[in-house]
């Protein structure tokens, strides 16, 4: 789906959204993952949706059958010199981002596109990454590569997808640097999730914050107090 198509767009966002019905790495029953796959989604386009699209010329979401490495290249080619935001609104394991069917981005990916950008064919800026996907911090690396600006990443199991996505849109559209954007939106998840997924004692008799909490720190890389405008 793209939103406020033009011939030429200053700004994009580029969403690639595939929630594959999947928790945790819970195997659930087809029914119960076909509703969650659905209703995750839905949730995530209305999101985005209502708080991105007055800040952008173009939003490309990328979803489903669309959710794939091939669609992203060419979202990414198609964008020409505009100035290019991202959502990664996935599933993940260390070095790789999970799309539809299983299809991933990975290494191969990012070094196609780095002969491309060398051979002036692919001129967009790459201003931010978000990533939601599990092991987020373990790409940062590849989309710095690309040139992006700023873009962040879990340290692990990503446990806190929402509400951390809409907390972070609410503060990065209006304003907020991208650091300061994704510190609060962990602490926001972090805080209300903690009420659930307590804090542990450690052997010193210092509480820790919950293993699915520490798993999801969120950590960023480049230009991190960049605005957004």
């Amino acid at each position: 789906m793209v939103t406020n198509p033009t011939s030429v767009a200053s700004t994009q966002l580029i969403v690639f959204l595939e929630n594959g019905g999947q928790v945790g790495g819970v195997v659930l029953p087809p029914l119960v993952s076909f509703l969650l796959d659905r209703s995750a989604q839905t949730y995530a386009k209305a999101a985005v949706w209502l708080q991105a699209r007055r800040h952008y010329d173009r939003i490309v979401m990328l979803d489903e059958a669309q959710a794939t490495e091939a669609h992203l290249w060419q979202a990414l080619i198609e964008a020409g010199h505009a100035t290019v935001d991202v959502l990664m609104l996935v599933h993940g394991l260390p070095g790789q981002a999970y799309g539809y069917g299983g299809r991933v981005v990975k290494a191969d990916f990012f070094a196609g596109l780095r002969s491309l950008r060398a051979a002036g064919q692919a001129p967009f800026t790459l201003r931010a990454v978000y990533q939601m996907n599990c092991y987020g911090q373990s790409l940062m690396e590849e989309w710095l590569s690309l040139g992006a600006q700023a873009v962040n990443g879990s340290v692990g199991v990503n446990w806190l997808p929402e509400p951390s996505l809409s907390v972070f849109l609410w503060h990065w559209l209006r304003g907020r640097s991208f650091e300061d954007a994704i510190q609060r939106s962990y602490a926001t998840a972090s805080r209300l999730l903690g009420l659930i997924w307590r804090p542990e004692a450690a052997r010193s008799g210092i509480q820790q914050p919950h293993a699915k909490i520490a798993s999801s720190r969120m950590t960023v890389a480049g230009r991190a107090h960049m605005p957004r405008v």
